[in-house]
């Protein structure tokens, strides 16, 4: 029995649709305290299970299993209350427009958006803040019960000893990987070409009324640009620095002067301005790939790759002087496993280029030489060197080598019972009515098609194939 936090909205424009569709036949199916829950509802959720699961055939289990998630929501609504939990509007705000931002991005704009539902951006915002902030408000009444679970040593061993050894699982091969990222720059006399382009197109803009969208879509290297350039509202933090210090320098309809990121060359008109979120469009001149300077991004690597091996310097620490990844500089160059988040990845999750650079890597400490990749959302091409930290050959689960992998799911386990014990709990101090017949299940067996995952301090927890429901 758990909590259905929303994570996505790229669905909701289907429900709005739906709901517009359906017609006026609802009734109420259960009470908690002063909530009802109608029929629409659960059918609603369900709807949405279905979506994200693709292809799992509906049934009336199903049904009663969302039901009993949703009193549980409100039971811990409820929970909330007493407890003084609080959700401030701004964290409702701050969620629903990144949920807003990522719609807008899958549109194409946010007029593609308001067309979508029929409704204007604040009107959007409106129907949907209540549910979003409630479902803040359980997740984190959940959270603060999670966080004061523990687990100890023998109950770790004890939830090992519980799981047949025939159905102990294969750990893959897996590495601890970090890197150094080099962007090669543009040339010289390229760079100089670019910036003039960018400049001479900013000054049409300024002093012959030509349109900064039409020469977006003529001549920007940006992804926007058959969209004339335009950027949805999103946060400052979320743009690149250099892009949003320019940008924020602005008034609304300001033009920027002609702005260098790593991206290339940029003339910036702001649009909008709410608080920290900027709205803008853009003209983006980038070098074209072959007019990069690969052997400057090369030499520096291996100038780096040679303080490290030879002058003792740490490879953490040149990676945030040096590391031109955003992503993982700032954390010493350490990879992660963008599946689980966790540091050992599985050698067959490896990208191609990254697989052959990490198979000519032998021993922990191992350094490759600069090696080129396809770096960033644009797959701009880039060089990095590549530390193997740590190699885990594949092997059966034991508690010597994946203790912390086993403790996740041992805790994961406790959590699951704990919670579902104190919900029911909850449950018999509140007026919970049923309006319909419900069968009759033992609800510490409920599972919940909705709930995500407990979350677990285990820094090795993830998908890895230990039964979660040993015991």
């Amino acid at each position: 029995m758990r909590i259905f936090l929303i994570t996505t909205f790229l669905l909701l424009f289907t429900f709005h649709a739906m709901g517009q569709q359906r017609q006026v036949a609802d009734q109420i199916v259960a009470v908690v305290n002063d909530h009802i829950i109608l029929q629409s509802d659960v059918d609603q959720r369900v709807f949405e299970f279905m979506q994200q699961m693709r292809g799992d055939q509906f049934d009336e289990q199903m049904w009663f299993f969302v039901l009993e998630s949703m009193i549980d929501n409100f039971v811990l609504v409820e929970q909330g209350r007493i407890d003084s939990v609080v959700v401030s509007d701004s964290e409702v705000d701050r969620i629903l427009s990144q949920r807003i931002d990522e719609l807008v991005r899958q549109l194409g704009s946010e007029r593609e958006l308001e067309r979508a539902f029929g409704q204007t951006i604040v009107e959007i915002k409106a129907e949907y803040a209540e549910q979003f902030h409630q479902d803040l408000l359980v997740n984190r009444v959940r959270q603060q019960k999670i966080n004061r679970i523990n687990i100890t040593r023998p109950e770790v061993i004890d939830f090992f000893n519980s799981i047949p050894e025939d159905s102990l699982p294969i750990i893959p091969e897996s590495v601890s990987l970090s890197q150094i990222t080099i962007i090669p720059p543009p040339r010289a006399d390229a760079r100089d070409n670019a910036r003039n382009l960018a400049a001479q197109l900013r000054d049409s803009i300024l002093h012959h009324g030509v349109s900064l969208e039409d020469l977006a879509r003529r001549h920007s290297d940006g992804p926007t640009a058959s969209q004339g350039g335009g950027l949805p509202m999103v946060n400052a933090t979320d743009l690149l620095p250099e892009y949003a210090a320019a940008a924020a320098a602005l008034d609304p309809g300001e033009v920027s002067e002609v702005v260098s990121t790593q991206q290339g060359f940029h003339i910036i008109r702001l649009n909008d301005r709410q608080g920290q979120r900027i709205s803008t469009h853009h003209i983006l001149i980038s070098v074209p790939e072959d007019e990069l300077d690969e052997d400057f991004a090369r030499d520096k690597l291996t100038a780096i790759r040679d303080s490290i091996l030879h002058q003792g310097k740490s490879f953490a620490d040149m990676a945030r002087r040096h590391s031109e990844d955003r992503n993982t500089g700032p954390a010493g160059g350490r990879l992660i496993d963008p599946q689980t988040g966790q540091r050992l990845i599985p050698v067959s999750d490896l990208d191609p280029s990254l697989y052959r650079t990490v198979m000519l890597l032998e021993e922990p400490g191992d350094i490759s030489p600069p090696r080129s990749y396809q770096y960033g959302e644009n797959n701009k091409r880039a060089f990095r060197i590549v530390k193997l930290n740590q190699r885990v050959e594949e092997h059966r689960a034991n508690l010597e080598q994946d203790y912390q992998l086993i403790r996740s799911f041992a805790l994961q386990q406790k959590s699951q019972r704990i919670l579902a014990e104190w919900l029911m709990e909850l449950r018999n101090e509140m007026f919970v009515e049923y309006r319909i017949p419900v069968p009759e299940y033992d609800p510490m067996e409920l599972p919940d098609p909705l709930a995500p995952e407990v979350p677990v301090d285990a820094e090795m927890s993830g998908d890895q194939g230990i039964p979660p429901g040993a015991n």
